[in-house]
């Protein structure tokens, strides 16, 4: 499985912005997906993670109510809508998929395949 990570970018806080990442190899719509992220000097952490299907989801709590994620398996790939972003947001921004698992998992090491990381700058 190949994951290509999109979308990042230079925004003002408050504004918004769409992660995209496409998935190539493997079978998409049998496995579950997630986002991840790291700040400067910092470890990374989880975000966000989808089913395989789209219906059930789970956010880190720094950004429930401002983010959400979803799929589209026609395309094989999954989104990740920010809004209302904060400077502290700020990260390099990993998608993830969990090709032993279906349900959406917070934990990095359940990640079988990484892509490569969208900066994500939030200015003040």
């Amino acid at each position: 499985v190949q994951l290509q990570a999109s979308g990042g970018g230079l925004v003002q806080a408050g504004d918004s912005l769409r992660l995209s990442c496409a998935a190539s190899g493997g079978t998409f719509g049998s496995y579950a997906m997630g986002w991840f992220r790291q700040a400067p000097g910092k470890e990374r952490e989880f975000v966000a993670a989808i089913d395989w299907k789209g219906g059930s989801a789970n956010f880190a709590d720094s950004v429930k109510g401002r983010f959400t994620i979803s799929r589209d398996n026609a395309k094989n790939t999954v989104y990740l809508q920010m809004n209302s972003l904060k400077p502290e947001d700020t990260a390099v921004y990993y998608c993830a998929a969990d090709t032993y698992g279906v349900a959406p998992t917070n934990w990095e090491h359940d990640y079988d395949y990484w892509g490569q990381g969208t900066q994500v700058t939030v200015s003040s």
